[in-house]
């Protein structure tokens, strides 16, 4: 059965209705509400064929219809791409806060979840994004060691040494000297780094030493996954109709693994647009009855994080959509400068 222009008129119009009084829509409320500029009869006819494509469905025996999860896949897939071009504004100015970056990412996500009402998950650059920024190689006692690295994300990395016999702080200070000079700018994990720490040039002595401790160097973040920034928590509670609280439970229960917190939001998000996903989609078959708006920032091409809205499938996907391509925009505009400055 094709789907027409009136059919995806009128599955946007049920959408909308249902959205915005969380009751089934009827064929009279299209016709007298909605403004639709046809007979009451061909909008039934209409809503047949609809829930045959499987788009909607009627709960129990009432005579409205109300979109299934594939209805509200294909509504907000057409909504995603009406709304392309240049995103609004947030509400908030982040160019303030410069290298600040987790204080940029918390106040996105407060700022997401105020608007929406809806659970907010933002992801910080991952730190194999990052570059060296600056090294630092303290004595802080005679046979103890600490290695302090900053990186172009402002992420600061530290780790304690501690040798065997004591090291002269003269090859402390020399360390400090050559590791910012030869590794600033460097990206983390690049083989760079390590010829660097093992260069033909140097003494034994001096090789010896970066060898110690070369790992806070080469290890940065190597057991950690990025940093997710999680707000709105009980708004999405608070708002959730009876028949959405167990799947907001269910969701939120899954949120405490980081892990899942990381797929959900970093998961098949295209750098350029912002994406919608429901259902299962969002959470595997364990959860319905949500709905993922996403969408990544970056610098240029590279996507760096990704920044995403959960709520129930009855959301305001419009504003969902259009706060958090704001939400990207000002975040790459914001990772833009750390990063030309890095």
């Amino acid at each position: 059965m094709e789907l027409t222009p009136r059919k995806r008129e009128i599955l946007r119009r049920v959408v909308e209705e249902h959205v915005a009084t969380g009751q089934p829509v009827g064929s009279r409320a299209l016709v007298e509400r909605a403004g639709l500029r046809v007979s009451p009869s061909t909008v039934r006819a209409e809503l047949a064929d609809l829930e045959a494509l499987g788009l909607l469905t009627h709960p129990h025996t009432s005579a409205g219809r109300v979109p299934t999860e594939r209805g509200y896949q294909l509504y907000a897939e057409e909504l995603v791409a009406t709304l392309e071009g240049h995103p609004g504004g947030l509400g908030v100015d982040l160019r303030s806060m410069r290298d600040e970056i987790e204080d940029a990412l918390r106040q996105t996500t407060e700022s997401l979840s105020r608007a929406t009402r809806l659970l907010a998950l933002v992801s910080a650059p991952s730190l194999e994004t990052a570059s060296i920024r600056h090294v630092e190689v303290l004595g802080l006692q005679p046979t103890t060691v600490v290695v302090v690295v900053i990186t172009s994300t402002g992420g600061v990395s530290k780790r304690v040494f501690r040798l065997d016999g004591p090291v002269d702080p003269g090859l402390v200070s020399w360390a400090s000297a050559y590791l910012n000079d030869e590794l600033e700018g460097e990206r983390l994990g690049s083989s760079a780094i390590r010829r660097r720490l093992a260069a033909p040039e140097l003494t034994e002595t001096e090789r010896s030493f970066l060898a110690i401790i070369g790992p806070a160097l080469l290890e940065i973040g190597a057991d950690e996954g990025p940093e997710v920034f999680v707000g709105g928590t009980a708004s999405l509670l608070e708002e959730a109709r009876a028949e959405e609280v167990e799947a907001t439970l269910r969701l939120l229960e899954r949120l405490e693994r980081r892990a899942a917190v990381l797929e959900l939001v970093s998961e098949a998000l295209e750098p350029t647009r912002a994406v919608v996903h429901v259902g299962p989609e969002v959470a595997g078959d364990q959860v319905h009855d949500v709905a993922l708006v996403g969408s990544t920032y970056g610098v240029r091409t590279t996507p760096l994080g990704a920044v995403g809205l959960i709520g129930p499938l009855r959301m305001d996907y419009e504003k969902a959509i259009r706060t958090v391509r704001a939400a990207a925009f000002e975040l790459s505009r914001f990772v833009e400068d750390v990063y030309d400055e890095a």
